[in-house]
């Protein structure tokens, strides 16, 4: 099994701001992807959509406000089913500091580098949402290949 693993600090006095981001329809389509739609409630699905190149349903397996959001990918690429993400927050003074991971990959193939690089650029869209209202989602994001 193979991981990708990312650190981001934010700097905002309080992990909620960052929890929320991560826990409602309207806060993970201010960073990840403006078409994103679902139930963001333990037990919901959401789906994130980046067209024209397909998408991803997660299962929301956890949210413990400011502390940790988990998810299950049930639908999207092959290489994505049955893999867990997950955020853990925590306080540092000003900074919350996000632990990122995306854990389960069956082996480190191609994609899953394109795709360590545009989790990379998206906790970075979650930084500026988080610490200036504007995030850089899908299709506003950075393009790094024809993978989008």
């Amino acid at each position: 099994m193979a991981d990708i693993l990312h650190r981001v600090g934010m700097r905002t006095p309080a992990p909620e701001k960052v929890y929320e981001a991560l826990t409602t329809v309207d806060g993970l389509a201010g960073w990840w992807t403006d078409d994103t739609k679902g139930n963001a409630d333990v037990g919901g699905v959401l789906q994130f959509r980046f067209p024209p190149v397909g998408g991803f349903d997660m299962e929301v397996l956890e949210a413990k406000p400011g502390e940790k959001v988990s998810w299950r990918v049930v639908d999207g690429p092959e290489e994505w089913i049955g893999t867990t993400i997950d955020w853990q927050l925590r306080q540092d003074g000003d900074w919350t500091i996000v632990l990122f991971q995306h854990r389960g990959w069956a082996e480190p193939v191609e994609f899953m580098h394109h795709c360590s690089t545009k989790w990379a650029s998206y906790l970075l869209s979650l930084k500026s949402l988080v610490e200036t209202g504007d995030g850089a989602p899908a299709p506003r994001d950075v393009q790094i290949s024809d993978w989008h």
